[in-house]
């Protein structure tokens, strides 16, 4: 959510900004907003004359009767009568106009940065740089789905009777794995200075509006029928919502922190749920992490964000790329945002496995997060971005460690995690 000043002092800005995200529809609203926040203004103005008189008839009862002239300080308690239920009136409109403003500033959106690309959808995505050689072997890569299955690994067949289409069993080395590349990735962030945390796997409502847009939510949170929960789609939601409501002293910030969670998707859309593999479907788990900063430090700390995420799939032999995210593919609440995305030598193209973003102060608005500083309090930046995603990071490391044999290289980094194990070999 913008600050309101945005919009009473320029509103150009605002309609421009939103041109840039391809959401005319919503250039309405800013006029709507402004005109709304005019009439409350006027109210506020109104109540505090009214109080004000109040208070000097209050005081002017008193002298009444002290000098015992009853009779006219009865007349002046009837016009603090009248004050009243004219103020009743105006504090009950001031309300209703205050929540519509707020209603329609959170479809509103965020600001975005001047770097970011203006473009439509990811088609128009901008790629920045590669990280490794794309390499493509003179041999058949099999589908993640089969390489899986050929160990034993993967096990939809029965997902599919316990929990229906979009889930899948992982089962030996392949379970081991995908533990062992979420471990790594949480000691990786650990060694980087940052806390980790194990968060709430559910969050309340409240929680779900400051982090993400309505639509986001519709198109991705399962909610928990009869409770006012929904289960988190990746931890950054909780994680954020850790902070709700909540002063911090400015000595404190940059706060960094790393977070384990499993994740609950809907997945609706266009691209559907996979129906044999494992790239799109209704859980997985991932390593996040989050920071929050002083404004500052923003851009500082988005690019340590996305640039630790390369250098954990370089560790393991996976080559990648970062695309800028155009203006239309930014959701609302993103000051700027880029995808990591991780070679498939089967397909002999990137695909994402990583997104990094910086939301300026927009959720911490929603949520009511500030910095106690010298100058004054003030609403914090916020910044998350994906360490690792199990299913997507695992079909990465498969393809580009898959060796003619049929078996499965473990980078070094790995190791350690899986006992030693150095290659995993198909089953005869």
């Amino acid at each position: 959510m913008i600050d309101i000043n945005l919009i009473r002092t320029n509103k150009e800005l605002v309609k421009e900004n939103i041109k840039k995200k391809f959401q005319d529809e919503k250039i309405k609203l800013v006029d709507e907003v402004y005109d709304l926040d005019k009439k409350v203004r006027e109210y506020k103005i109104e109540g505090d004359n009214l109080r004000k008189k109040r208070n000097d008839i209050s005081s002017e009862i008193g002298s009444l009767m002290r000098e015992k002239r009853v009779e006219e300080a009865n007349n002046k308690k009837q016009e603090v009568v009248e004050i009243n239920k004219k103020l009743e009136g105006i504090e009950s409109e001031e309300e209703k106009l205050s929540t519509l403003i707020k209603e329609k500033m959170m479809i509103i959106p965020n600001i975005i940065d001047d770097s970011v690309p203006i473009g439509k959808d990811d088609n128009e995505n901008v790629e920045i740089e590669k990280y490794g050689e794309p390499f493509v072997p003179n041999y058949e890569i099999p589908y993640h789905a089969d390489i899986l299955e050929s160990f034993n690994g993967l096990d939809k067949e029965s997902s599919g009777r316990t929990s229906g289409n979009g889930f899948y069993y992982l089962i030996g080395d392949a379970a081991r794995l995908s533990s062992a590349m979420l471990s790594y990735a949480r000691d990786f962030m650990i060694d980087k200075g940052f806390t980790y945390c194990i968060p709430p796997f559910m969050i309340r409502s409240d929680v779900v509006n400051g982090v993400m847009s309505f639509s986001e939510m519709d198109a991705m949170m399962y909610k928990i029928e009869g409770e006012d929960l929904y289960l988190i789609g990746t931890s950054e939601h909780s994680m954020i919502g850790k902070f709700k409501d909540q002063l911090i002293k400015e000595d404190l910030l940059p706060i960094t922190m790393t977070s384990y969670s499993p994740c609950f998707r809907k997945e609706v859309g266009a691209h559907g749920i996979e129906e044999r593999g494992i790239y799109r479907v209704h859980q997985f788990e991932k390593q996040e992490m989050i920071v929050i900063c002083k404004k500052e430090e923003e851009m500082d700390w988005y690019n340590k964000m996305w640039s630790y995420t390369v250098e954990l799939f370089r560790s393991l032999d996976i080559p990648v790329r970062t695309l800028e995210c155009c203006s239309g593919d930014l959701a609302d609440l993103k000051v700027k945002s880029c995808d990591v995305e991780a070679w498939s030598p089967r397909q002999k193209k990137y695909f994402e496995v990583g997104s990094c973003s910086t939301l300026g102060d927009a959720q911490a608005r929603r949520l009511g997060i500030r910095a106690k500083g010298e100058n004054g309090n003030y609403y914090v930046t916020t910044l998350n971005n994906t360490v690792l995603a199990s299913t997507r990071a695992l079909i990465a490391l498969l393809e580009n460690n898959y060796q003619e044999d049929g078996s499965v290289k473990i980078p070094e980094a790995l190791r350690p995690y899986m006992g030693g194990k150095e290659v995993i070999y198909p089953n005869k």
